[in-house]
This record gives structure tokens, C-alpha cells and sequence, in this order.
């Protein structure tokens, strides 16, 4: 009986989406990977930055004729539980296989994660024209093309190897414009698109040099606009510099999308999200890790015909609660199970800073990045709480290294800058990760913040140190609030049957989260273009 109505429930839904027709918005939703929080918008007049260095037209267009959220963040700062808690509006520990980056080990477990729909589906399901580019989920829906997105996703690479670096990246601009073009041509019936454009280009590999020689990002502008935690110096500065050309190339792949709306017609009726799966790979603090760096991103948003713009919203959200505000704005109903909270709501507000009050806290977590981070393939267990004042974290398993173990003590420069399986594989290769390691005893500051263990408890005051770097966990006049917090976060996470408090709360630490027997990924020998 239970199955006959669940399934008339989907044919209603699926009957109201076709009814509705024009009347229902299109969908564009583009999702870019490493990106973090790096858009001229977003520059804080308070304190220097990345952002002060860069424009983004795009961007800031999107932002300033919608709503920019100043306090958005991933449930886990890694792409593929971020991706699958995004997909399914459920926290990231909810998500079975998809809870950690490698999950080979399921095998023929029963995965929870199976029977989570994507949203996406559910719009095929309600009548809309969808299609997925590039990299995006597990659960791509209709129709996916990763099979011609490679000049984007390795765009400095593709521009630095051509003799004409402006007519190359004209070339790779018009591409994504024509993707984009050719799904719409398809459409049919009247039906409203949804649309998943997610390029790769953030995500390292880039190509080292590339932002000042691509986009004339002079690396040691940067000087005095880096945060505490790294240090402030030339290799270091164009590492940052090189990523921010990334982000422009975003920026510019936006445009096009853009453009083509505009010669249609389709801009007013056509909800834009814009965002990330985590912060900058290859850092201290960045992806992997609970910090801000790591797990606040950017959210733009923006629906000129239904929602009001020239706004900035300081209530939290979590990237989960996306997929209830798709299916909202499409007609179609979210499933029972979905833990997420749409937040159309403030969306159609009409008003600024805190809009809904109760939006005060996001809950972040990890388990595991890189299968063999540790030798065990065990987790490093983390969950914390940020609001607007504190950021708390607790470690599960504080005598392990956060970045995980490293495999060769006698690793080379060159050696780590192409392999970041070699040592501390949970934080990308990079020329920052070599910098630090070979340059452990004069910025040992540094390197600790990047890869010494860390205790069980963390606590910042994010009025004091927006950084994040003095943890107060241990000063008695922070009890109370640590004790809040805590208590605080447990019960949110028990009351959501995360499993790793649940139970005996050991079950992201065996089979078939985990199989220590499991052979490790062989090591990539591919050229890494640093």
C-alpha cells in the first residue's frame, strides 16, 4: 500500500511539472570545484584579502541583481561528500558510499546513498529538460557530457601551451557558450531546463605562473593580504596568484552562460545559483579542513523576475539546503527524508542581514579524504559547529595527523610537487605543501597550522581572531561556551543519526565504510604542471 501511494505521489508530481509548463522558473546551477569564497563581491573593506586583487564582473553581476549570502558552507570540505549532500539535501555523513572521496570499499554493502534521489532526478521526474556538464555528481539524472570539457577544466594548461594565450582562450569562452546552447536547442514541449555546468578548472592541476602570465596578476600584490596562518612570501604569494586566474576563468566561462540567456530572452524566468564544493586545495586550512578557509564558500543567487536584488544575507546556510530550494522553486515536493531546509524564504524576503533568525549555525564535518591518507585507511574524524561568533571543533581522533601520514621521509621538491600521495596525502601537491616541508624549521609556525596534530577540541573567538589560529579551548573563561557548543552539536548530530556518535560510533571505522585489506590506489606518475 505504502509503495502504491509513493509512487502515485511521483506520477502527481510529474503530471503538476508538465502542467505547469512555462510558468515554472529554469534552472541554472553552477557549481565550481576548489573554488572557495574568491570574487571581487566579496571583498571585506575591513580587512585586506585575496579578493582585493581580482575583478569579476560576472560574478558581481550575479550577486549585486540577486542576494549574496556572507555565511555559506559545505556540510564536508571535500567534493564528493560535498557534492553528494548538495544532490540529496542530506547532512554528508548521511550518505553512505558518497560520505567520503573514495569508496571503492562498499562493495556489495547495502549503501544508504542509493536510495537518496539527487534533486535532479526529481526534476527529470516533474517534467524538466536536464542535463549535467563537466563535473558534477553520482547521481547526473538524464543526460551527462564529460567527454568534451577537457580544455576548461585544465584551462591554464590548455592557454599556457598555446602560441596565440587570447584567441586559446576565446576558443575555451565560446565552447562553454555552445554547450550551453546546444542543450537549450534540444529542448522540447515547452518544457523549463535545469542545467548543472560544473568545470574542473579550480581544482588543481594549474600551471605554475600562469596568473600573472595569463591575466597579469603580479603574484607579489598579494603582500600584506594573507591571512595568518600562511606565510607571506613570493612562492607562496603566486601560488595564491595562479588560483585567483583560476577564478577569473570562472568568471568568464559565467559570462558566456550569461550571454546566451540574455540573446534569448530567458534571463527573467531563470533561477542562477552559483558556488562551490570547498575551499583552496593545496593549504594549510583549505580543503580538507573545518576551518573557513576550507568550508566557506561563495552562494550567489539570483532570479531577476521572482527575487529581489542589490542584497547581502548574513544568515548561515548550508550547501545542503539547495536542493529543498530547487525543488521549491520548481513545484516539485522533497522527499520526507531530506534534513535540508529551503531557504526560498529569504530568497523572497526582499530584506538584508538576518532575515531568518534561527538560521544561526551551520554543522561541518569530515571522515576521510584520500583512501590511504593514513596507513590503516581509518578516518580523521571531525565535526564542528561555526556560528557567528565561535567556531568549534572537535577532532575524534586526535592522535592522528590531520593531513594524514607521510610514506617518504626522503621525498624530493619535485617528487612531492608530483605526487601528494608521498606525504600528508589529504593536502593536494602544491608549491605551498614543498615550500612548507622544506622549509620546516624557519616557518615551523606554519607548517604546525598545516599538518601537526591537532587536539581534541578547538575553539575560536572569531571576534578576536577571524584567522582562526589561537585555539581558546583551553581557557577557562571559554568553558562555558565550549561546553554550549558541544553540547550543542551533539545533539544536532545525534538527533540526525550521524553515525559517528550514534551507536558505538565506530561504524565510519570499519567494513564497508572502511576495509584496511583493500588494496591502496597505485600512485599517479602523471607530469603535474606546477
Amino acid at each position: 500500500m505504502m509503495r502504491a501511494l509513493f509512487l502515485f505521489g511521483w506520477l502527481f508530481f510529474a503530471f503538476q511539472g508538465v502542467a505547469l509548463g512555462d510558468g515554472r522558473p529554469n534552472i541554472l546551477f553552477c557549481f565550481s570545484d576548489d573554488w572557495g569564497r574568491n570574487a571581487s563581491i566579496y571583498r571585506d573593506p575591513s580587512r585586506p584579502g585575496f579578493n582585493d586583487v581580482i575583478e569579476t564582473p560576472t560574478l558581481d553581476e550575479i550577486g549585486s541583481s540577486g542576494v549574496v549570502f556572507n555565511n555559506a558552507f559545505v556540510s564536508a570540505p571535500s567534493c564528493r561528500p560535498c557534492r553528494a549532500s548538495v544532490t540529496t539535501g542530506m547532512p554528508f555523513y548521511r550518505c553512505g558510499s558518497e560520505a567520503f572521496l573514495h569508496s571503492q570499499e562498499f562493495g556489495k554493502a547495502e549503501d544508504p546513498y542509493k536510495a537518496l534521489p539527487g534533486f535532479s532526478e526529481l526534476l527529470v521526474r516533474g517534467g524538466y529538460h536536464v542535463m549535467h556538464w563537466g563535473k558534477t555528481t553520482s547521481k547526473p539524472a538524464k543526460r551527462v557530457d564529460r567527454t568534451h570539457h577537457l580544455p576548461i577544466c585544465y584551462f591554464s594548461q590548455a592557454v599556457s601551451e598555446a602560441e596565440d594565450k587570447e584567441a586559446r582562450k576565446e576558443e575555451i569562452f565560446s565552447f562553454v557558450r555552445s554547450n550551453f546552447s546546444s542543450f537549450l536547442d534540444d529542448q522540447s514541449d515547452g518544457k523549463p531546463f535545469f542545467y548543472w555546468f560544473g568545470p574542473h578548472n579550480s581544482h588543481r592541476q594549474w600551471t605554475r605562473g600562469s596568473g600573472k602570465d595569463i591575466w597579469g596578476l603580479d603574484p607579489d600584490s598579494l603582500e600584506g593580504k594573507m591571512p595568518a596562518f600562511l606565510p607571506d612570501v613570493h612562492e607562496v604569494r603566486e601560488d595564491i596568484a595562479d588560483y585567483l586566474g583560476e577564478a577569473l576563468a570562472w568568471d568568464h566561462m559565467l559570462n558566456e552562460l550569461l550571454l546566451e540567456l540574455k540573446a534569448r530572452g530567458e534571463l527573467e524566468n531563470t533561477l542562477i545559483i552559483v558556488s562551490g564544493d570547498h575551499g583552496m586545495p593545496g593549504m594549510p586550512r583549505g580543503k580538507c579542513n573545518l576551518h573557513d578557509f576550507g568550508s566557506m564558500v561563495s552562494l550567489l543567487v539570483s532570479w531577476p523576475g521572482s527575487v529581489e536584488g542589490g542584497r547581502k544575507v548574513d544568515d548561515f546556510v548550508s550547501l545542503m539546503d539547495i536542493a529543498p530550494t530547487v525543488l521549491e522553486a520548481a513545484g516539485v515536493e522533497p522527499p520526507e527524508h531530506m534534513l535540508a531546509k529551503s531557504f526560498m524564504n529569504v530568497l523572497k524576503s526582499g530584506e538584508s542581514g538576518i532575515v531568518e533568525p534561527e538560521r544561526d549555525h551551520v554543522i561541518i564535518g569530515r571522515e576521510r579524504h584520500v583512501g590511504q591518507s593514513q596507513r590503516d585507511r581509518e578516518p580523521y574524524a571531525s565535526r564542528a559547529i561555526r556560528t557567528v561568533d565561535f567556531l568549534l571543533i572537535r577532532n575524534f581522533k586526535p592522535e592522528r595527523l590531520p593531513m594524514g601520514v607521510v610514506y617518504d621521509e626522503n621525498a624530493s621538491a619535485g617528487d612531492l610537487l608530483q605526487n601528494h600521495y608521498l606525504a600528508y596525502p589529504d593536502m593536494d601537491a602544491s608549491p605551498t605543501k614543498v615550500f612548507l616541508m622544506t622549509n620546516r624549521e624557519s616557518h615551523s609556525e606554519y607548517y604546525d597550522y598545516a599538518f601537526a596534530a591537532r587536539p581534541e577540541f578547538e575553539l575560536y573567538d572569531l571576534r578576536n581572531d577571524p584567522d582562526q589560529v589561537n585555539n581558546v579551548a583551553s581557557i577557562p573563561e571559554y568553558a562555558t561556551r565550549l561546553e554550549e557548543l558541544t553540547d550543542r552539536m551533539m545533539q544536532i548530530l545525534e538527533e540526525t543519526d550521524d553515525p559517528r556518535v550514534i551507536g558505538d560510533g565506530k561504524a565510519f571505522d570499519r567494513i564497508p565504510y572502511v576495509d584496511p585489506d583493500y588494496p591502496a590506489k597505485e600512485w599517479s606518475k602523471r607530469e603535474l604542471k606546477f
